[in-house]
């Protein structure tokens, strides 16, 4: 049976590139037996032809808030979401040295119940749609303030394999269980 979508508690699975996010929310999807939402910039920039401009920061933006409207309905108690839209915020700034107002208007309004931050203790992996190796510490750095601007419920989530993905069923299972 369906929660009714008041009830449905959001988990955003966010991080610096080579953290793991994809793999996380497809496990935890998987141990709650729910759905979880793709990130939409993905596969939107493997089929661009040049690096991503302006509009198709906002295009990412709005493309990741219709993935998440549309499975929300399919979701059983909690919806995963394997980063969100700040992420349009953090790539904006760094590129363009600003970010869309439609993000910024959005952003303190459209929340989730707990963020799962992942840490940048796992092994770069190479990537075509992945740029900055050398930057992680940085990234994480933005991470770090952009969810404390947003007074977020977040949790630090590290180490490698079986650990990682504890730490993550733990968490979610305490914010679960207040």
């Amino acid at each position: 049976m369906e929660h009714p979508k008041s009830e449905i508690k959001k988990i955003a699975i966010v991080g610096p590139e080579s953290t793991g996010k994809s793999t996380m929310s497809a496990y935890l999807a998987n141990h709650y037996q729910t759905v979880w939402v793709p990130e939409f910039a993905r596969d939107y920039c493997a089929k661009l032809t040049a690096q991503p401009t302006w509009q198709d920061e906002i295009n990412m933006f709005y493309g990741q808030l219709a993935l998440e409207k549309e499975l929300t309905p399919q979701a059983k108690k909690i919806l995963i979401c394997d980063t969100t839209f700040i992420t349009v915020k953090i790539w904006s700034d760094y590129t363009f040295g600003k970010s869309p107002q439609e993000v910024l208007d959005l952003l303190p309004k459209h929340t989730y119940d707990l963020y799962l931050l992942l840490n940048i203790d796992l092994p770069w992996e190479e990537d075509p749609l992945r740029d900055f190796p050398h930057m992680r510490e940085h990234f994480m750095e933005v991470w770090y303030k952009e969810l404390n601007a947003l007074n977020a419920n977040y949790v630090l989530i590290s180490g490698t394999e079986d650990d990682r993905y504890e730490s993550a069923v733990k968490a979610i299972d305490e914010f679960l269980s207040r």
